[in-house]
C-alpha cells in the first residue's frame, strides 16, 4: 500500500504539475519514508478512507460507510485521514482538540506515549496528504474531472502548514513539496473566499498604513506604552522577530497583557466578520521605529489567529520591508 500510494502521488500528481525532479533522489527519500511508516504496523483495523462524509447518523447513532479499503494497519492513519481531510479545512485549534479527544479514548485500550504519538502522527499526515494529492491528480488530470483539481489548494494548504517544520530525514522530498506549495497555479484553481486579515507593523512618524482594499475600518493599536528595547544600544541591531528582543519584551509580562486585550477584541471581530461573509479586516500595530514592539505584536497576533481560525493572514512589516502570507 505504501509503495502504491507514494507512486500514485509521483506519477498522477507530481509529474502532471511539470515540476522537475530527480527520480533516484526522490526514490531514496521514499524508501526511508516507507521504512519509518512501517515501523509499527499494529494489530488494529485501519479504515483507510475515514472522513466526515463516511460517517452517517441515524437516531443519534453513528454508522460507517465506504470502508471496503479497510485492512490491518497503524492507528495513526485514520486520525490523519479524518482530522486533516483537505476539504474540511478545520481550524488548527479544532484539529488539536480532535486529536486530544482521540487520545483520551485510546488510553482506555492501551498505554500511550503522547510525544511519540504526535511524532508518528505527523509522518502519517504527510503520507495521507500525498495519497490525497495522487487521487486528486488522477481524477483531475487524467479523468478530466475539474472539481477534483479544485480541491488541490486545500490539500496543499495542509501541506504548507505541515512543512513549517521540515522533514529533515527526507530532505529531497521536503524540497520538492515546498516547491509545490509555492506554485502559483494552485492558488488560482479555486477562488478562496475566506476572510483575510492583513496585519501591519509600522512607525508612527511615517504614518498609519493605508487600507488598500477600500474597506476601511479595522484596528490600529499603539504599542508605545510598552517598555521599549530600542532605548538600549544592544537591541538596536535586532527586531521584534529576534530572540533577544522577544526575551526583553516578555520578561516583565507587559506585552503579554497588552496582547491578551488585543486578542479579545480581534477574535470577536473575526468571528463576526466570518459569520457575515466579509472578506477583509486590517489590524495595525504602531511604535516609535516600527522595528521592535510593533513587529513582535504583529507576529504574535498572526500566530494566534492562525491557530484559532480558518482564515487567510498576511503580515507586512512596513519599516523592515518584509511581507509574508500564512
Amino acid at each position: 500500500m505504501v509503495d502504491f500510494d507514494l507512486n500514485y502521488f509521483k506519477y498522477c500528481f507530481l509529474k502532471a504539475t511539470g515540476v522537475d525532479f530527480n527520480e533516484v533522489q526522490l526514490q531514496d527519500d521514499f524508501e526511508r519514508f516507507k521504512a519509518d511508516l512501517l515501523e509499527d504496523m499494529g494489530n488494529t483495523f485501519m479504515y483507510r478512507d475515514f472522513q466526515a462524509r463516511n460517517v452517517l447518523f441515524k437516531d443519534g447513532e453513528p454508522y460507517f460507510i465506504d470502508y471496503q479499503g479497510g485492512r490491518r494497519g497503524p492507528i495513526y492513519y485514520d486520525v490523519a485521514s479524518f482530522v486533516w481531510q483537505a476539504r474540511s479545512r478545520y481550524p488548527e485549534e479544532l484539529k488539536k482538540e480532535l486529536v486530544k479527544t482521540y487520545l483520551r479514548a485510546l488510553k482506555g485500550y492501551m498505554e500511550v506515549d503522547e510525544e511519540k504519538f504526535h511524532e508518528r502522527l505527523r509522518l502519517f499526515v504527510l503520507f495521507r496528504t500525498l495519497q490525497v494529492l495522487g487521487a486528486y491528480g488522477f481524477r483531475g488530470y487524467f479523468e478530466k474531472k475539474p472539481h477534483f483539481l479544485a480541491s488541490v489548494p486545500y490539500a496543499l494548504d495542509n501541506l504548507r502548514r505541515l512543512l513549517n517544520t521540515p522533514f529533515e530525514d527526507y530532505p529531497y522530498l521536503t524540497g520538492i513539496l515546498q516547491k509545490l506549495t509555492t506554485m502559483r497555479q494552485f492558488y488560482e484553481i479555486a477562488e478562496d473566499k475566506r476572510l483575510k486579515v492583513s496585519i501591519y507593523s509600522f512607525a508612527y512618524k511615517k504614518g498609519i498604513p493605508v487600507d488598500s482594499t477600500g474597506n476601511g475600518g479595522g484596528y490600529v493599536f499603539d504599542c508605545r506604552s510598552i517598555n521599549n528595547p530600542g532605548k538600549y544600544e544592544h537591541y538596536r541591531q535586532f527586531t521584534g522577530r529576534d530572540a533577544e528582543v522577544i526575551r526583553f519584551l516578555e520578561d516583565d509580562g507587559e506585552v503579554l497583557k497588552f496582547l491578551d486585550s488585543v486578542y479579545t477584541l480581534v477574535d470577536s471581530h473575526v468571528k463576526r466578520f466570518m459569520e457575515r461573509k466579509f472578506t477583509h479586516l486590517q489590524v495595525c500595530f504602531g511604535c516609535t521605529g516600527g522595528q521592535h514592539r510593533s513587529v513582535y505584536c504583529a507576529e504574535h497576533l498572526a500566530e494566534h489567529l492562525s491557530g484559532k481560525f480558518n482564515i487567510k493572514i498576511s503580515i507586512t512589516h512596513r519599516e523592515l520591508d518584509i511581507e509574508k502570507n500564512m
